[in-house]
């Protein structure tokens, strides 16, 4: 592998002309189609597989500190795992989504995650949380099949016709409706798609990078290769929970990096924009300081969860072996449910989740919120408190590390 220094940074976009041609479905006036007439400029993605990654020494340094912080909170919460990695998913998922303006409340995904669409951004939370999903149970193979069954799990119930399908025809971000030519950002063509994802798994499959490091440059790749005609963001970090689990750095928990990146998401588009013209830096100091910001949240909504679950021990008058407490630990991963829920979870009959619920309405851990004589659903008010106030700490702006 070449060396590199100073006079060979890492490689910025290049760029093409192209013709365009109008849509005559769109009407316009003949300002703005003066504005969209003849070629415009796509990027070319530069090939990475084999690029020599050389960060600034402090950035290297703060991003090793902060794959240590992923580590330790991976282990902390591994003991624990089948109570939180649930809450995790979900409150990356959502943080995830809030990066592309799509905000719901807690109880708001967890009614959708239970009984099927409602709110649209509810419901676009719910995909992406399969998505996550996927990218996890595909973390150990990480090529374009794993990739495209993260978008089709992401986009398989809103857009079945787009979903798990490379792009066939050119993008732009930013800009009018009517033509790339004034765009922020014309990712390639859709004919170079195919080609620049095979490049990016070659580099994702390199084991000579610092992980979390490694993570964030495939990352912003991906954003830049743009290889969908929507979902680009959400299947983008859903794949660097694949890349993560995949190097090993998290066996057992979703470490909420979205909620992470949160905290500042000006300077995380701003790092992808100084990505594209030859700097990593800045996308790598993102990741680090969203690791963070991210398992700080994290533990203080785990912390928060262990005290919800000590008060109702305290609370709940029910023997120790009674199937209420089953449905506390159920409530834990799922703090909306039903009586089939229920059922299906504990092996009990449906008829039977109405009886274990009662010391559960009694200690207030649970309220009945539907008024209904058939297909009621309980909410946990304490647990969804501490979803929104985790999303609400996700999303204030977080003091600089300098």
């Amino acid at each position: 592998m070449p060396d590199r220094g100073p006079s060979n940074p890492w490689p910025e976009l290049a760029y093409e002309e192209l013709p365009w041609e109008r849509d005559y479905s769109l009407p316009a006036s003949r300002t703005q189609l003066r504005r969209h007439r003849g070629p415009y400029e796509a990027a070319v993605a530069p090939e990475i597989a084999d690029q020599q990654v050389v960060l600034d020494a402090e950035i290297a340094a703060a991003s090793d500190d902060a794959a240590v912080e992923i580590a330790r909170f991976d282990t902390e919460v591994g003991h624990e795992v089948a109570p939180f990695a649930a809450v995790l998913l979900r409150s990356e998922s959502a943080a995830s989504s809030k990066i592309e303006n799509l905000t719901a409340s807690a109880r708001a995904i967890a009614e959708a995650e239970l009984s099927g669409p409602s709110g649209r951004n509810a419901s676009m939370v719910v995909a992406n949380q399969r998505a996550m999903s996927a990218a996890i149970e595909l973390a150990n193979s990480i090529d374009a099949a794993a990739i495209l069954a993260m978008h089709a799990a992401l986009l398989g119930h809103t857009d079945p016709d787009i979903a798990g399908r490379w792009r066939d025809q050119q993008v732009w971000i930013g800009g009018s409706d009517l033509g790339p030519h004034r765009a922020v950002f014309v990712p390639p063509s859709h004919h170079r798609v195919p080609a620049a994802i095979d490049d990016l798994i070659t580099f994702i499959d390199r084991d000579d990078i610092p992980t979390l490091s490694h993570a964030a440059i495939a990352h912003a790749q991906f954003e830049t290769i743009h290889p969908f005609p929507d979902g680009n963001g959400r299947t983008g970090r859903a794949l660097v929970h694949a890349h993560l689990r995949n190097k090993n750095l998290t066996k057992h928990a979703t470490v909420p990096v979205s909620a992470g990146l949160l905290t500042d998401v000006d300077s995380y588009f701003a790092a992808l924009t100084q990505y594209r013209a030859g700097d990593p830096n800045p996308i790598v100091e993102a990741f680090a300081s969203a690791a963070f910001a991210a398992t700080a949240n994290g533990r203080t909504l785990v912390e928060e969860l262990h005290s919800i679950r000590r008060s109702w021990h305290d609370r709940v008058k029910a023997r120790r072996d009674a199937t209420a407490w089953r449905v506390v630990d159920l409530l834990l991963r799922h703090p909306v449910v039903n009586a089939s829920l229920i059922a299906e979870t504990t092996g009990i009959a449906p008829r039977n989740a109405y009886r274990a619920l009662r010391p559960l309405e009694a200690a207030d851990v649970v309220v009945e919120f539907t008024d209904k004589k058939r297909n009621q659903m309980w909410r946990a008010p304490e647990l969804l408190a501490a979803l929104d106030s985790f999303a609400s700490r996700a999303g204030r702006r977080g003091l600089s590390r300098n």
